[in-house]
């Protein structure tokens, strides 16, 4: 038995670490070795359905009025942590996806905290190395099911606002069920690409995912 439990709980880490794989196994992760890889749920024209398993994150927030000039300053920080400025000194290699979770009941004239976070790779995913920056920290997303609409361009504050709107206009026509106090901006493209960027939104779903057959 006690065999058996070692070997249970050995799968479960591979299981959890493979789905953070090749870059190779997906047509958008293009300029890192490793990417946050999914299960496909459904899709129709509109948006898909994807199923995530749990995966540590390195986070930080900043509080700003608009998404652009916290990602900026957020990055600047979270890059420092992957270049040596954790208690090991060590260098973390860059992933895909990179995310910012967005508050959605955030008035124009307020400020939102936004949070950024860049994947940690497999290597890390036990055992991270700490930061030494007070402001940096670790998360962990749950296993989970998640709408999300594909865009190319940019991704700035006004290109991610207007498709998250799209997205929730489609899943509101189908009486999708998700959470509508946040949603998360996806990168997976660094500002040097030029063609062929790749941007989402994501919205978590409460309940079963719904995913007609066509729009």
């Amino acid at each position: 038995m006690v065999y058996f439990s070692g070997f249970v709980g050995l799968l479960l880490i591979l299981t959890a670490e493979a789905r953070i794989g090749n870059s190779s196994e997906s047509s958008f992760c293009t300029e890192s070795r490793e990417c946050l890889l999914y299960d496909l749920v459904c899709k129709n024209d509109d948006y898909e359905v994807r199923h995530y398993d749990s995966v540590k994150w390195v986070s930080t927030d900043e509080e700003c009025y608009f998404m652009d000039k916290a990602t900026y300053t957020a990055f600047g920080r979270l890059f420092k942590y992957i270049t040596g400025s954790n208690e090991a000194g060590v260098n973390i290699d860059m992933t895909t996806p990179v995310t910012v979770k967005i508050e959605e009941k955030k008035r124009l004239w307020q400020s939102s905290v936004f949070t950024l976070s860049f994947l940690l790779p497999s290597d890390y995913q036990m055992t991270p190395p700490q930061p030494t920056d007070e402001s940096v920290y670790f998360t962990e997303t749950p296993d989970m099911n998640v709408y999300v609409r594909s865009y190319g361009g940019w991704m700035m504050s006004l290109t991610s606002s207007v498709n998250s709107m799209l997205l929730k206009r489609d899943l509101d026509k189908v009486q999708a069920t998700y959470n509508k106090d946040y949603h998360y901006a996806v990168g997976y493209d660094s500002p040097m690409k030029i063609l062929n960027r790749h941007n989402e939104v994501w919205y978590m779903v409460e309940g079963e995912p719904v995913c007609p057959t066509s729009s």
